[in-house]
């Protein structure tokens, strides 16, 4: 290949930026929407909760690719615009988290989030996302939403909602309690310091159904979590099922050392080998059962050994 100083203009210009895209540090995209709450007290929790879990992503990132839409401001001509903008601005490196607050409907056929003006169903939702590059997390946490899983069902996709069907109408919790896991380092239940979309889900999840046990009624809401890409939502997601894998990978907020660390660039590519290595011991332990034991052994103490020494750089 010839160095780019013998290339032309255009050619040196097309593998400069190349090479600047492959270097960049991954980056994870953030779309929250607050849709319409019918009366003056859902529309304030819809909107509260927005603005709680937008300025938890700030504080915690630091970053400033964070889009929070609520109130007039979420409307499908909006939403359609910022991935959109997303779709010419993410890389396959990078990732997108969309959480959709309020209420839905289910018609028996698709599903739609409730907006300003006209709404936008789970079959529109699903095509805008399918033009943005990397790993998704969409985590719909309003009445009737589990009927969207099939539309937004795609492999690198993860689907959490929270009711396991379209006939799921009542008002849910699962958002409160989604927020509060986002604050909570109680949490972090691996004790990494990093939230992922796992431990946020079975934090919220456990949480939805306390509520109603506590409060002594018949649960109208069921969280699942689809991330194989094949449709079939679980609410206890594991390796026996198969599900919960991509999820582990979202690491929606980072506390404490890794916080810090992510926003040090000499740390930075360190905290991702050590993340990058959680994730091959999480894949390896969803082998487990057709591996041969010592073979599983042999390769999850190399992973250890190797985690271990990486954090040891990082808490230099």
């Amino acid at each position: 290949m010839a160095p780019p100083a013998a290339l032309g203009g255009g050619v040196r210009l097309a593998l400069l930026l190349l090479l600047a895209v492959l270097s960049a540090p991954a980056a994870t995209f953030y779309v929250t929407v607050a849709g319409l709450g019918g009366e003056p007290e859902y529309e304030q929790r819809f909107a509260g909760l927005a603005k709680d879990i937008d300025k938890l992503l700030k504080a915690s990132s630091g970053s400033t690719r964070v889009e929070t839409l609520y109130g007039p401001a979420a409307t499908k001509a909006k939403l359609s615009e910022v991935l959109g903008s997303l779709a010419n601005q993410a890389t396959p490196q990078d990732s997108l988290v969309l959480m959709l607050i309020g209420h839905g409907s289910y018609d028996g056929f698709d599903y739609k989030l409730n907006l300003p003006g006209p709404d936008v169903s789970s079959i529109e939702l699903a095509s805008m996302l399918d033009r943005i590059p990397g790993m998704q997390l969409v985590v719909s946490m309003t009445s009737c939403s589990g009927g969207a899983v099939l539309a937004l069902k795609k492999e690198g996709r993860a689907v959490i909602t929270a009711t396991k069907s379209g006939t799921e109408k009542n008002a849910t919790v699962f958002a409160r309690y989604w927020a509060e896991a986002l604050r909570d380092a109680a949490t972090d239940t691996d004790k990494n310091e990093v939230i992922s979309a796992l431990e946020a889900y079975r934090y919220a999840s456990e949480k939805t159904a306390r509520f109603y046990d506590t409060q002594k009624r018949i649960a109208t809401e069921h969280a699942q979590l689809e991330d194989t890409g094949k449709g079939d939502p679980v609410r206890d997601p594991s390796a026996e099922n198969g599900q919960g894998l991509l999820a582990a990978r979202f690491a929606l907020l980072r506390l404490g050392a890794a916080q810090a660390a992510a926003a040090a660039p000499e740390k930075r590519k360190l905290l991702e080998k050590k993340e990058t290595l959680e994730q091959q011991i999480a894949h390896l332990k969803y082998q487990r059962a057709a591996m041969p034991t010592d073979e599983y052994k042999k390769q999850l103490a190399a992973l250890l050994l190797e985690l271990a020494q990486t954090q040891a750089e990082i808490d230099k």
